[in-house]
Parts: C-alpha cells; sequence; structure tokens
C-alpha cells in the first residue's frame, strides 16, 4: 500500500517496510532487513546479508533485472534513514515537553515530509544522469 509513496525514492516493498519498522527505533531497519532478507531457502543461509542485499533485483516491472540496491537508491534510502522522523520516545518528550502534541505531530510529519523531499530529490535528479 505504501509502495506508490516510497517508489519515486527508488525503494521497494522491503525498504518500506524497514523504514515502517524504524518508526520504533532507527536501528530496527537493519535487523527488519536482516529479517525480511534472511527468510528464504535453508541453502542460501551461508551468503551473509550484505551479500544478499548487494544482489537483489526488481524481478517484475520496468525496471525488471536492474539491481535493487543501486549507489543512488541506497544513497537515497540512506538520506532518508538519516532525516525522517526521531524514534518515537523522542516525538513522545517533544509532546511532554512542550505541553502540547501539535509539536510532536510537526516533528513527526516535518522530519518525514523533509526525509521524503531530499530523497526524492536525490534519486530522481541522479537518475538523469
Amino acid at each position: 500500500a505504501i509502495e506508490p509513496v516510497i517508489r519515486p525514492l527508488g525503494f521497494d516493498w522491503k525498504m518500506g517496510i524497514s523504514l515502517i519498522a524504524g518508526f520504533a527505533a532507527k536501528e530496527v531497519v537493519v535487523s527488519t532487513m536482516g529479517v525480511l532478507y534472511q527468510s528464504g531457502d535453508a541453502n542460501e543461509n551461508t551468503v551473509s546479508l550484505q551479500e544478499k542485499i548487494r544482489n537483489q533485483r526488481y524481478s517484475s516491472g520496468p525496471k525488471k533485472g536492474e539491481l535493487i540496491y543501486s549507489p543512488l537508491a541506497a544513497t537515497s534510502f540512506l538520506l532518508f534513514i538519516l532525516l525522517y522522523l526521531p524514534c518515537i520516545a523522542v516525538v513522545a518528550t517533544v509532546g511532554r515537553e512542550s505541553g502540547s502534541w501539535k509539536w510532536s505531530a510537526f516533528v513527526m510529519f516535518y522530519t518525514t515530509g523533509l526525509a521524503w523531499l531530499v530523497s526524492y530529490c536525490v534519486y530522481q535528479l541522479g537518475s538523469l544522469f
């Protein structure tokens, strides 16, 4: 359901799921990717997570056969993670300290919107080259 929102950033559905899980804490993004990529064929357990991510390719659509984690998509993904909302504990603290949950909502939407915009610009401008 979120893929139309994240596709212009160069993300696939597994990246999107990782970002949603990262709302709890940003370090959860990596562990979620580990779960998503390590679950599979029992014979592939000798391949490291880094190698699995590096070798991921689109299986359908206009990008069929292309690498999912191209340097451009990976840069866009890292920028998004760096900029999007802080962990839920920070959002709750902002609301408690400011005395208004409007500031918490502002922090959530502003940082996520900024992350989306920066990732979009980087990926779309980089795609032109």
